[in-house]
């Protein structure tokens, strides 16, 4: 097989996992790492789309979208319960 077609291949499923872990990391409590992991995923696909054209770019963008919204609600929810246990 082409190194090029492996490289595509690889970007592709990359754009599934990070779209599927940004849901993930929408879930309370345990979906932080979900969504680290969903950023994570995303760098790397994006250094691949420099070179070639990503079909899956939408599920790309929407994976980094939750995991962003999931990153955010959360660490911020997380950061009101530290508070919370600390001044008691």
């Amino acid at each position: 097989m082409n190194n090029d077609a492996t490289i595509k291949i690889k970007m592709l499923k990359g754009s599934l996992r990070c779209f599927m872990f940004g849901v993930l990391g929408l879930l309370p409590v345990i979906g932080l790492p979900f969504a680290f992991a969903a950023l994570w995923i995303s760098g790397g696909v994006r250094a691949k789309e420099k070179q070639f054209w990503n079909a899956a770019r939408p599920y790309r963008v929407w994976g980094v979208a939750c995991a962003a919204g999931g990153t955010i609600l959360w660490g911020f929810i997380l950061m009101i319960a530290i508070y919370q246990a600390t001044i008691k």
